[in-house]
């Protein structure tokens, strides 16, 4: 029966194309290694939806939750307003109070966001990823016992620490079972779970409002307990549900150091699934070590840089929209109540959602167009704050459909940009250039959060003062940053034309290249995104 059940695999696996026989022989007489299987699309898809069901809705989950425990501190700030109840009042907070609290997140994620990310690669990533949402819990839950400006500053401190290189992280994590062309959708798809918590946290809020000093605690005091225990239950469980990086088939899973007391977890795939996967992505399962050399390649590949003032102006615009939002909403409208402001803020989004969905298959199916797609909502992000800034304010309403271009704009530009990232970075520096690129471009990125949240807004005390001018220079700022991602995208592609994207020369030598006949593990992604993907065959192609 075995002997049968081998028989057929090996059958499955035979090459499709009626000339590989002679594709074969000429690539020996060449001194080329032999091409692996081609399969079905419609078989291969197979295989990534399994992958999609065990690994989408846990990320979804998890981003969700995490999404929600970093940023509701921005409504708990209106929270209860009316009664005095909120936490600025509760606390005695000055506005520079809030503004370095929101900033110090921002200045531990950016200083742990790397470290993070490399001791991933090193270990269990499953294990790396509970471990995060659990920590993320406990000091979610932690903000319940807030007295003081000092002791919000240190747990704020604390919750960048933990959740550092979480978004790096996933990113890397799909890497392990994707290739880079189907990295973006995916990326997208739970990169939705931040916007989803955004308009969900601001609905749920209006909730905790209504048992505002129930059981002793404020309504904000409810909602930091309520979203930290259910993280630290959602932590525990993904140790069970997550798969470990896959192994190729046949080959035993064996724990050493603290694996060894970890709970066992169902592979991802197995059988004739394993199989297709491993000669489909066959560059995953055999990784060589990192080492101190290859990180500094990284750190010197001029590549990073336009990256990440990329995801600066984005990242830094997202972050602040998602903390000042009910802020500036208020300072559209200021008789909005706490309870409307929750509200109003739930569409913006809605509208980011709906941008994600739209955007970012189309972007990994044209995805040598990413800075096209990229400044393209880039663009629309900045009209909506120039909406914001610039409309009568007799008409609040334009102003708040300024907020809904934001939302759009902004749903689309994080995933492309860090699913460019990882398209450039595999290519170049193979599974350890993924691990520290991403983590590089989201951490030094953040520092345009650090930006929008320490110093303007409520952070710029002159600009924060009532009147027609409120927030116009700290919306100037943004569309300054973000015309700065724009160019930076431009740069990007433009200098990938001329001087190309070939991987480096440490990968080559270590047989970690995905660059076609060079790597020593050739896989059908590979192929097949050389031939099938976007404009594949344009004269843009020729050097990516």
């Amino acid at each position: 029966m075995a002997d049968a059940t081998a028989e057929g695999l090996t059958k499955a696996l035979q090459p499709r194309d009626s000339s590989a026989s002679y594709d074969a022989t000429t690539r020996q007489e060449a001194g080329l290694p032999p091409r692996a299987p081609e399969y079905d699309v419609e078989r291969v898809e197979k295989v990534y939806r399994k992958l999609d069901l065990r690994i989408i809705p846990a990320f979804w989950t998890l981003y969700f939750l995490c999404s929600a425990i970093r940023s509701n501190i921005g409504l708990a700030q209106t929270m209860n307003a009316d009664v005095g109840h909120d936490l600025v009042t509760v606390l005695r907070l000055s506005p520079k109070d809030i503004s370095t609290a929101l900033a110090l997140f921002y200045v531990s994620y950016v200083i742990f966001d790397f470290p993070s990310n490399l001791v991933m690669s090193k270990l269990s990533p499953r294990a790396w990823m509970a471990r995060i949402v659990f920590a993320v819990g406990v000091i979610g839950a932690s903000f319940t016992a807030v007295r003081d400006a000092w002791s919000l500053k240190f747990l704020r401190f604390l919750l960048g620490v933990v959740i550092a290189g979480m978004w790096p992280g996933m990113a890397y994590y799909l890497t392990l079972f994707y290739p880079p062309s189907r990295t973006g959708k995916r990326i997208g798809q739970y990169f939705t779970a931040a916007q989803v918590s955004a308009a969900v946290v601001g609905l749920v809020s209006a909730g905790f409002q209504l048992i505002d000093g129930r059981g002793g605690l404020y309504g904000f005091q409810w909602m930091f307990l309520i979203y930290g225990l259910v993280a630290i239950v959602v932590g525990i469980s993904l140790l069970w549900w997550l798969p470990d990086r896959p192994l190729p088939p046949g080959q035993p899973r064996t724990s050493t150091g603290i694996a060894k007391w970890l709970p066992a977890t169902p592979e991802a795939l197995t059988g004739e699934d394993a199989l297709i996967h491993y000669e489909d992505l066959k560059r995953v399962y055999h990784p060589r070590p990192w080492t101190l050399k290859d990180l500094f390649g990284i750190l010197i590949d001029w590549r990073l840089w336009p990256l990440t003032l990329m995801y600066f102006g984005v990242v830094g615009v997202g972050i602040g929209t998602q903390l000042y939002g009910t802020v500036i909403i208020k300072g559209i409208n200021p008789k909005f109540t706490g309870v409307q402001l929750s509200l109003l803020f739930a569409p913006i989004w809605i509208m980011d959602l709906i941008a994600i969905l739209l955007v970012t298959p189309i972007s990994d199916r044209f995805h040598r167009l990413r800075p096209f797609f990229f400044s393209a909502a880039t663009s629309i992000q900045i009209a909506g704050l120039l909406t914001v800034t610039f409309a009568p304010t007799t008409n609040p309403w334009a102003r708040y459909g300024g907020l809904l271009l934001i939302g759009f704009g902004l749903g689309p530009t994080v995933p492309i940009c860090m699913t460019w990232t990882n398209e450039i970075f595999q290519r170049r520096h193979g599974e350890v250039g993924v691990a520290a690129a991403s983590a590089l471009v989201s951490g030094l990125g953040n520092l345009g959060s650090i930006t929008t949240t320490y110093a303007l807004y409520t952070g710029w005390p002159e600009d924060a003062a009532p009147g027609p001018r409120q927030y116009r220079n700290s919306n100037l700022v943004m569309v300054a940053i973000l015309a700065v991602s724009i160019i930076s995208s431009f740069v990007m592609f433009i200098a990938l034309q001329i001087v190309g994207n070939k991987p480096s020369k440490a990968s080559t030598e270590n047989g970690n290249s995905t660059d076609g006949e060079s790597a020593s593990f050739q896989d059908g992604a590979a192929r097949r995104e050389l031939k099938q993907r976007g404009f594949g065959r344009t004269w843009w192609s020729q050097r990516s």
